[in-house]
Parts: structure tokens; C-alpha cells; sequence
């Protein structure tokens, strides 16, 4: 793989130490990929902290918080033909990215791969990676791996010029459970979106849930429902809401 195939995208705010950890982890890829960081408007020192890391990543500071429209600031301004996601707590295992690199140029009409997710000092398997590999969509003979309407944000390579030909992130969604949608744009313009375990992403979120997390996530599934699924299915992700708020959920 050539140094420029891919960029490292990253979106943060206000968590300096997690940025400074991952950049180290990103600094060390023996891929050497060019690196850009979003800064959501933090206001903990991120920025500096960012300038002053020796791997050198471009530092793009927006002036206020962009939510998941940081990736799309960031693939704007990458020069490569593939753009890596990584989020402030997570990187990629070393060898990764060339791996989806080859898997990018081989296969022409795929545009986004979920890889495997591995949380934590002891590398437990994401339960997200069962699900994607039990994705019930028939295989492509023109794409690796498994076709998938989902994936996770921070283990994700998309082809620059797919995720920017379909508006990459919606800006309704804003941030939580967003990456569905932008499934279903690849989808729907021609793109293959697969889960390949063979590109594997290591995830080491902070403990604790963040505040407001699951409405968040209730509330982007549902405007996903009725920005593109057919009304029926928008009407029942509706109701199914409604009776959750019933039982005081």
C-alpha cells in the first residue's frame, strides 16, 4: 500500500487525554497513514494538544460542535481515495489499513467496509460483529466479505468519493445511531456496504454511559425510519415508540 491510500479521520470533544492516546496508537501503524482530526469546539486543551503530537495531523477546528459532520468536514479534506474513521477512543490494528486499501482497489464498486470491533484491554469481540456477520443480505459476487445495512462509526473505511457522492453524514441525525442512514445512501446509489472481520479496529470507550445517549439514539432510528423507509415501516417504528413511552420507558 502506498503511504497516501488512506487517511485516519477522527471527530472529538473535550476528551484531550483520549485523542493524545489514540493519536500514539495512530503514530505507530506501520501504514503511516496521513491523519486529520475535527475538533467539535472542545474546550480542555484538545486543539493544542493535537498541534503538538508528532504524528503530524492536520488540525481542522470548525468553531462549534458538528456531531457526526465532523466526518464529512474531514473527508473534504483528505486527498486520498480512502478515508479511515476512527473516533477519540479507538484505532486500527496495525496491518489493517492496507488490508482494506487492497480489498478497495480489487473491488471497484465497494464503498463502505465495517471491520471487526475489538473492546478493551482484553479484546472482546463488539456484539455488533454477530450481528453484521449474520447480515441475511445475499453475497455479492463483486464485493468481499458480507453485505450489512449497518456498521459501527469508529470501525468504518469508506471510498472518499461514495460517502462524499452521497452527502456522507446526515445533518438532521446530528450524532447517535447515524451510520444507518448512511448505509442505506450507499446502498441505494449502487455502492456495496460489507462487513469484512479481516480489518479489525480496536474500541476502548470510557466507562459509564454518556447522558442522554439512548433518546438520542431512539430519536435518529426513528427520523431514519421516515427519511427513507416506506411509511408502513415508519408508521410502526412509530407506534412501537409511542407504546415504549407508555410503559414509561
Amino acid at each position: 500500500m502506498r503511504q497516501s491510500d488512506v487517511t485516519v479521520a477522527m471527530i472529538t470533544r473535550d476528551r484531550r487525554a483520549e485523542v493524545v492516546r489514540t493519536l500514539d496508537r495512530l503514530a505507530a501503524l506501520p501504514e503511516r497513514p496521513p491523519v486529520i482530526v475535527v475538533d467539535n469546539a472542545s474546550a480542555d486543551g484538545t486543539a493544542e494538544a493535537v498541534r503538538a503530537h508528532p504524528v503530524g495531523a492536520t488540525l481542522l477546528t470548525p468553531g462549534r460542535n458538528l456531531g457526526a459532520l465532523g466526518r464529512n468536514l474531514a473527508a473534504r479534506h483528505a486527498t486520498t481515495p480512502y478515508v479511515a474513521f476512527s473516533d477519540d477512543d479507538s484505532w486500527w490494528a496495525p496491518g489493517a489499513l492496507a488490508t482494506a486499501a487492497a480489498l478497495f482497489d480489487r473491488h471497484q464498486r465497494l464503498g463502505l467496509l465495517a471491520g471487526r470491533t475489538l473492546v478493551g484491554d482484553a479484546d472482546d469481540e463488539d456484539p455488533l460483529n454477530a450481528v453484521l456477520a449474520a447480515s441475511p443480505l445475499p453475497a455479492a459476487g463483486d464485493l468481499p466479505g458480507r453485505q450489512v445495512l449497518g456498521f459501527l462509526g469508529c470501525a468504518a473505511v469508506v471510498r472518499r468519493r461514495a460517502f462524499l457522492g452521497v452527502g456522507g453524514y446526515h445533518p438532521v441525525l446530528f450524532f447517535g445511531a447515524e451510520e444507518t442512514l448512511l448505509a442505506y445512501d450507499l446502498a441505494a446509489a449502487g455502492w456495496g456496504v460489507v462487513h469484512e472481520p479481516s480489518v479489525t479496529a480496536h474500541h476502548h470507550p470510557s466507562p459509564g454511559a454518556r447522558a442522554g445517549r439512548s433518546p438520542l439514539l431512539l430519536r435518529n432510528a426513528l427520523l431514519t425510519a421516515w427519511l427513507r423507509r416506506p411509511l408502513p415501516v415508519a408508521l410502526s417504528r412509530t407506534l412501537a415508540l409511542a407504546a415504549g413511552a407508555a410503559r414509561g420507558d
